[in-house]
C-alpha cells in the first residue's frame, strides 16, 4: 500500500468544483433504463452511449472521476482507443464498481448484504493494471419496521472494511457506499437516526480494520423523507440535518463525502447539494458522484442515435457544470 499514491488519488476525486460521473449500471440495470427510452441493449449499443459521456468536449472541467462497470473499462471505442485512454485524454481518472451485488442476508429475508469479495485481491490487481485508480462497494440499508437491525448493519459494515482494506493495499481509493433506501413511509428524523447509526457502525469497522481514512472516499445518501412519506421535508432542512448527521459520525480524516442521488430528480440533486454546501465550511468535501442525476437528460437525448451524440453531450456537460457549482455553494438556478 503506498499512501502517498491513495492520499495524491483521493485529492484528485476531490477537487474543487469537481465530482463523480457514476456510469457502472451493470448489464441488467443499463438494460432496464434502455428500455425506457425504446433502445435495445447491446454491448454496442451501452458501448455507444458511454462513448458518447466519456467524449463530451470539456467534461473534465467538472469531472474528476467516471465509475465503471466490468465491461466497459476492458472495452475499446470503435476507432479502437481504449476506453480507460478516452477518459483520461480529458484528465478524469477511471474507477471501477468491485462487488457482486446485494443478495439477501441470510436469517433477515427482508434485509441485504452485498457480495464480491472472493477474489477481490485478484481483481483490484487486474483493475489496477487495466488503468483502474479508484473502487466503489455498494451496501443497501433499508428502513422498515424493525429494519435495519443491527446484524445487518454490522454484516455489511465489516464486508465494506473488507473491501476497503483490500483495494488499499493494491492502491485503489475505495468509494465506500452505504446507502440508506429511499424507499418506505418514515419521516426525516428517522432517516437521519438511521443514516447516523449506519454511519457509526461503518467507521467503527472501517478503523477496527486498520482502512486508512485520508486514502478513502465515503460515497452516502442524503438524510431524507422516505418516498412514501405524506410529509417531505424542505430542502434547508435536508441539508441541515445531513451536515448534523455527518458532523456527528463522520471523522475529519477523510477527504471527501460524495453524495449519490438515489431516487431524487436532477433538479432536486443539485438543489439539495448546493443548500449543503451552503452550511460550509465543512470538515470534508461535499461533492457528488451521480448515475441518473448525470446522465438521465444526455440518455433521453441520444435516444439510441449517435446522431444525437452532440446534443445528449451538451445535456451531460451542463449539468455537470450545474452540480459543480452546487458543490461550490454557487448553484442559483437551472441557467447554466
Amino acid at each position: 500500500m503506498s499512501e502517498d499514491e491513495l492520499v495524491s488519488t483521493a485529492k484528485a476525486m476531490i477537487a474543487e468544483g469537481k465530482g463523480l460521473l457514476a456510469a457502472d449500471e451493470s448489464t441488467p440495470t443499463i438494460t432496464k433504463r434502455f428500455a425506457g427510452i425504446g433502445v435495445e441493449s447491446t454491448v454496442e449499443s451501452r458501448r455507444d452511449y458511454r462513448e458518447t459521456l466519456f467524449r463530451t468536449e470539456g467534461l473534465g472541467e467538472f469531472i474528476s472521476g467516471v465509475i465503471l462497470f466490468d465491461e466497459t473499462i476492458r472495452e475499446n471505442a470503435p476507432d479502437g482507443t481504449p476506453m480507460v485512454k478516452v477518459l483520461r485524454d480529458q484528465g478524469i481518472l477511471p474507477g471501477i464498481k468491485v462487488d457482486k451485488g446485494a443478495k439477501t442476508l441470510a436469517g433477515s429475508p427482508d434485509e441485504k448484504v452485498t457480495e464480491g469479495l472472493d477474489g477481490l485481491r485478484e481483481r483490484v490487481a487486474e483493475y489496477y493494471e487495466l488503468g483502474a485508480r479508484f473502487a466503489k462497494w455498494r451496501a443497501v440499508i433499508a428502513i422498515g419496521d424493525g429494519l435495519p437491525t443491527d446484524y445487518c448493519l454490522e454484516t455489511n459494515a465489516h464486508a465494506l472494511a473488507r473491501y476497503a482494506r483490500l483495494c488499499q493495499e493494491g492502491n485503489l481509493v475505495p468509494i465506500v457506499e452505504p446507502e440508506v433506501l429511499l424507499d418506505g413511509d418514515h419521516d426525516i428524523e428517522t432517516c437521519e437516526r438511521v443514516n447516523t447509526k449506519t454511519m457509526e457502525t461503518v467507521f467503527h469497522e472501517l478503523m477496527r480494520q486498520g482502512v486508512f481514512l485520508e486514502g478513502m472516499i465515503l460515497k452516502p445518501s442524503m438524510v431524507l423523507s422516505g418516498k412514501a412519506c405524506p410529509t417531505q421535508a424542505p430542502t434547508q432542512e435536508i441539508a441541515e440535518r445531513t451536515v448534523r448527521c455527518f458532523r456527528r459520525s463522520v471523522p475529519a480524516a477523510v477527504p471527501g463525502i460524495m453524495f449519490l442521488s438515489g431516487g431524487q430528480t436532477m433538479v432536486q440533486a443539485t438543489e439539495r447539494l448546493n443548500a449543503i454546501n451552503g452550511l460550509g465550511p465543512h470538515p470534508w468535501k461535499m461533492s457528488f458522484s451521480y448515475a441518473r442525476a448525470l446522465q438521465e437528460g444526455a440518455m433521453h437525448t441520444w435516444a439510441g442515435s449517435n446522431d444525437n451524440a452532440p446534443a445528449a453531450q451538451q445535456a451531460l456537460y451542463t449539468r455537470a457544470k450545474l452540480n459543480s457549482l452546487a458543490s461550490l455553494g454557487r448553484y442559483t438556478g437551472e441557467a447554466a
